[in-house]
């Protein structure tokens, strides 16, 4: 399972209860993003709230073709975000509040571990190969890219 499929919204009672309807606790569940991001949606959530979907749907939903939003460009722009917050030197759990401040979304930290300690086992398998191949260059962006995940020692 994909770590974007264990980001959830966080007061989604709250939100739930302004939108009148129902929709899943998953953000990237195309039910979530179909009604929370529609402008009928945004309207009927308080002010804090809408300013943060805002800013995720500029950060994560704003694609040139709008059937992209379907394609998985959403999540892989979240992913390119923990990557960066990672390699910024933040742990799993400062991960989490990063999130939780920037967009009202959260994650659970154990997940977030997981999900690093697996970038980190895929870089170690794309230098493997890379070395096989004898591409140089993509084995040491994959070692750097490993190094920037894994931080000082």
């Amino acid at each position: 399972m994909a770590i974007t499929d264990k980001i959830y919204l966080k007061n989604h009672r709250q939100i739930v209860s302004q939108l009148d309807t129902n929709i899943p606790k998953r953000v990237f569940s195309g039910a979530t993003l179909e009604i929370l991001y529609s402008g009928e949606g945004l309207a009927k959530v308080d002010d804090a709230t809408r300013d943060r979907l805002l800013d995720f749907a500029q950060d994560f939903l704003d694609c040139e073709n709008s059937d992209d939003i379907y394609t998985g460009y959403p999540e892989r722009k979240f992913i390119e975000y923990l990557l960066e917050l990672r390699a910024q030197g933040l742990g799993p759990d400062a991960i989490v509040d990063v999130m939780s401040d920037e967009y009202m979304v959260y994650a659970y930290p154990g997940d977030m571990l997981s999900f690093l300690d697996n970038s980190v086992r895929t870089l170690e398998s794309v230098e493997a190969l890379a070395d096989v191949e004898g591409d140089s260059e993509m084995q040491d962006a994959a070692r750097r890219a490993k190094k920037d995940l894994v931080g000082p020692r």
